[in-house]
């Protein structure tokens, strides 16, 4: 079995759908700019919609916040949000767009997302699932958290809380929390703990 290979900085995948702006607005809003994480944001959207959601990010923090370009190289302390009608896997440190499956009846870009970053990143790997309606993102962070990484879901402060229930439901979920106290956990863990050292110290 080949062995994993670590990276030096953590990868937080942030999952939402109905209500998620107003959620990951406000985890913005109490996330320092230098946790040393790289940030990645599925939101689901319309494939006819024309995205402004970098642009309305970028006015709560003062992390770079920029829409993905293909294979783009993360880099700590940026903020990444999906284009609209693509989905997104991550592999060896970079995001590769591809185009969203035709046959799905019901997109599953969170999943998508999740399960590579699980698959590729393991215990580097950071879930969270905010405000949303059905369940996508559950199987995803099921993943992420069997491969080592951590997992966190939205309590009952989501506007629409189908999806982070779904997770938490599913036993998929360390930690459930506002928006406002990810931030804080966040911050408070950045690159200085194992996993298993935040889930001691996560309250």
């Amino acid at each position: 079995m080949k062995s994993h290979a670590r990276h030096n900085f953590h990868i937080v995948a942030i999952g939402a759908s109905a209500g998620g702006m107003e959620a990951v607005t406000e985890l913005l809003r109490y996330l320092p700019a230098d946790t040393g994480m790289a940030f990645i944001y599925v939101q689901h959207l319309s494939p006819d919609y024309k995205s402004i959601l970098a642009s309305l990010l970028s006015k709560s923090t003062t992390m770079k916040v920029q829409e993905i370009r293909n294979m783009v190289q993360m880099q700590p302390d940026n903020f990444y949000v999906i284009p609209p009608d693509k989905e997104i896997i991550v592999t060896d440190g970079k995001i590769k767009l591809t185009a969203r499956k035709k046959n799905h009846v019901i997109p599953l870009p969170i999943d998508t997302l999740f399960s590579s970053l699980a698959a590729k990143h393991k215990e580097d790997a950071i879930g969270i699932i905010l405000s949303g309606s059905a369940t996508d993102g559950t199987r995803g962070l099921r993943a992420i958290k069997e491969a080592g990484g951590l997992t966190f879901a939205q309590d009952e402060s989501a506007k629409f809380d189908s999806m982070p229930q779904s997770a938490i439901q599913d036993g998929a979920v360390d930690f459930v929390l506002s928006p406002r106290e990810i931030a804080r956990e966040l911050s408070r863990l950045g690159n200085h703990f194992t996993n298993e050292e935040r889930r001691q110290a996560v309250r």
